[in-house]
């Protein structure tokens, strides 16, 4: 669980999107925070707080001379046990009040008296969003150092369409595990290769791999919470590309080398994780082959490029990691890979202990030897290879 032991205090203020402050509560909550939810009362008339005292566990505040708090000063102690202060929805009027420095009720109190970082989860009609007014204070709330959690653009409950909706709850859930992972790569550009590639016998056949893309998306979203600038070039998934990282989508190995070789000059990591195909159709048909059509095909294969030699080759090119994905004798066929590749790191897992799956094992190998990791999720893994990483190649 992503944030277990991290104190929360859920700020709900009054909107239609207080609906979506229930769920985000229970994502929060799943990922081991402890949540303490405090509202305004114009929140009270659109979600109970039996409602989020039922998800959370905990009593939930609304008045500031609470009678639960013994000296009165529930804004004050409920701020000092928190590692961070989450308003969402964060209305105009709530918003401009604690742009302004108010204190006219527990939850803008709180944030006046508190110690720790707060984040804002704006949610409000286009217009009010767009009114100068709010822009203003959405201009001082970061010149204070406060964070702002989208809005998005879409539909909205009024029936207009544009920016002001707040974000869903699981953006702003994982904006919030984001916000607590150290940025141990910030300013650095990371290159990421993930997924199969496919490689055309005619045009509805092909020869790919059993890659879901899990790792390389995994080691994807752990490098940009980590405060790197991520490219991910990906061959084809079923999954959605991480939030802040740009996608490039591409198909046979050949698509993956030109996108890898015209960016590649230009980072400081490229992480290959692709499980690319060694060889292609020399003979791909340019129409369906058909069975009855002079028997059986002959499939003549060439080899692909090796796009992680060919990087780690360049002059003052980017560290470089490779993945080595085998069936047996890991770390003799890792370590003779990464030295017949000169890279200073490559990953290793058996095939049979997470290949497409969810989980893995990994094992890590560079000029020290073996760094075998705990078995745990991809993302777990994913956030350990990129301290590795880290650790390896120094401050910025």
């Amino acid at each position: 669980m992503e944030l277990n032991g991290k104190r929360i205090v859920l700020g709900v203020t009054g909107g239609i999107a207080a609906y979506k402050s229930a769920e985000l509560l229970r994502l929060l909550v799943r990922q081991g925070a402890d949540v303490q939810v405090a509202m305004t009362e114009a929140a009270t008339r659109f979600v109970t707080a039996t409602t989020f005292q039922a998800l959370s566990g905990k009593p939930v505040y609304v008045d500031q001379w609470d009678a639960r708090m013994p000296n009165a000063m529930a804004h004050i102690d409920l701020s000092r046990q928190a590692d961070l202060i989450l308003v969402a929805p964060a209305s105009a009027d709530f918003m401009a009040r604690i742009a302004n420095g108010m204190a006219d009720d527990l939850l803008a109190t709180m944030v006046l008296a508190r110690d720790c970082p707060l984040l804002l989860a704006p949610a409000m009609n286009r217009q009010m969003w767009e009114n100068p007014a709010t822009q203003r204070n959405v201009a001082r709330l970061l010149d204070d150092g406060i964070g702002m959690l989208g809005p998005a653009s879409g539909a909205q409950a009024c029936g207009e369409t544009g920016p002001g909706r707040m974000l869903e709850p699981e953006e702003v859930a994982d904006a919030v595990v984001d916000f607590f992972v150290p940025k141990v790569l910030a300013g650095r550009r990371v290159l990421i290769t993930a997924g199969p590639t496919f490689e055309a016998i005619d045009p509805v056949r092909g020869i790919t791999n059993l890659s879901s893309g899990r790792m390389g998306y995994a080691i994807a979203r752990a490098a940009r919470q980590a405060g790197a600038t991520v490219t991910l070039v990906s061959g084809p998934v079923a999954l959605a590309a991480p939030p802040g990282v740009d996608r490039i989508d591409v198909r046979s190995a050949l698509d993956m080398h030109a996108a890898v070789l015209e960016r590649a000059a230009a980072v400081d990591i490229f992480i290959a994780v692709a499980a690319v195909a060694d060889y292609r159709v020399a003979n791909a048909a340019a129409h369906k082959l058909k069975k009855d059509h002079g028997g059986v095909p002959t499939i003549e294969l060439v080899e692909n490029p090796d796009i992680l030699a060919e990087v780690a080759a360049l002059a003052d090119g980017p560290f470089c990691v490779g993945f080595a994905a085998e069936s047996q004798n890991l770390e003799a066929y890792a370590q003779a890979k990464r030295r017949k590749k000169n890279i200073p790191l490559i990953v290793g897992n058996l095939i049979q202990d997470g290949f497409g799956g969810d989980d893995n094992r990994l094992v890590l190998f560079d000029e020290r030897g073996s760094h075998p990791l705990t078995p745990a999720s991809k993302s777990v893994l994913a956030r350990q290879l990129v301290d590795h990483i880290a650790k390896l190649t120094g401050p910025n």
